[in-house]
């Protein structure tokens, strides 16, 4: 069996095993808390993508994650947009976002890509919270285009709590489960397809593959712009599952998180990134009554797996392969 159809067949068969946790477990906090891990893990497997298959050190996914949030948000309350379209809406919206970054950035190499991607997710930042003009005058109050400091809420949903009353979050859940799987399936195409080896040629040996006729910029501007439909398709996601977007969708230390979550699952893997997500959201869970030992215990966790594994949990079992 070629390693493409091993990894297709692991991802349907992990997602059979998901979808039945909620008829098995029942305990709702649960079942939202693994919809976000399907939000953070589909996040993390685009960014690892970019970061670790094609070699871009982006640092924008959180603000391509936010542009589709943010998106969801103001097609649902300006336009009075179903959430059925604004998503899909949303996420070819943060498409042409990244593209646009991408134009401006990947001439660069290397720390420099790093630096211009996080100065770009900053200034979308400072517009968004410094954005204090009123737009329009809701009963809440003064509301700026943007949203503002304050952001959007009451623009939208699925229709599941219409339809399911309280158990909405089960049809979530799905939605969730389906998002990550559509995504991972991508990730398997990609990384294991023709694509796949002239990113990672990118990456390896750059001056090698130039030679051979690969465009860098090119490639890396496809990979890019490909993986920031499903990372605006999480943001979309997000914001209709919280039903509220504001500023801390571009937190710093949501991106740290996140990609302390590629460190320790493995960079340049296919299943990697699932598995740091998985042990990560475990961790945090589990350390969520120490209080601000917290943040302590999960930087003690990532300093363990860079230290001593550096491969991260996938990279072990390459290594054990190989011996």
């Amino acid at each position: 069996m070629s390693p493409a159809k091993r990894d297709i067949l692991i991802c349907l068969l992990l997602a059979a095993v998901m979808a039945v946790i909620p008829q098995v477990v029942g305990m709702r906090y649960i079942v939202t808390q693994t919809t976000l891990f399907f939000i953070w893990a589909t996040v993390v497997t685009q960014w690892n993508l970019v970061l670790g298959v094609a070699g871009i050190f982006s640092l924008a996914q959180m603000a391509l994650f936010a542009v589709g949030a943010y998106a969801t948000a103001m097609l649902g309350y300006y336009f009075s947009l179903p959430m059925v379209l604004a998503m899909p809406a949303a996420a070819l919206i943060t498409v042409v976002a990244s593209i646009v970054i991408g134009l401006a950035c990947l001439r660069l190499k290397g720390p420099y890509v790093a630096l211009l991607t996080l100065a770009i997710a900053q200034v979308i930042y400072l517009v968004v919270v410094n954005d204090t003009a009123c737009f329009t005058n809701p009963p809440s109050g003064c509301l700026p285009f943007f949203g503002g400091v304050r952001g959007f809420s009451r623009f939208g949903d699925l229709g599941f709590r219409d339809l399911l009353g309280s158990k909405w979050y089960l049809a979530h859940y799905y939605v969730g489960l389906a998002l990550l799987v559509l995504a991972m399936l991508f990730v398997i195409v990609v990384v294991r397809g023709p694509l796949g080896l002239a990113f990672k040629a990118l990456r390896d040996n750059p001056g090698y593959a130039v030679s051979r006729g690969i465009n860098r910029f090119k490639y890396q501007l496809w990979v890019f712009g490909l993986s920031a439909f499903f990372t605006g398709l999480a943001g979309s996601f997000y914001a209709v599952q919280f039903g509220v977007v504001g500023p801390i969708v571009f937190s710093l230390a949501a991106l740290l998180f996140l990609l302390s979550m590629i460190v320790v699952g493995g960079m340049g893997t296919v299943w990697g990134p699932l598995l740091g997500a998985a042990v990560l959201m475990l961790a945090d869970e589990g350390m969520r009554e120490v209080g601000d030992w917290r943040d302590i215990g999960l930087g003690l966790i990532l300093a363990g797996f860079v230290v001593l594994l550096p491969s991260g949990l996938a990279g072990l079992r390459l290594t054990r392969a190989r011996k």
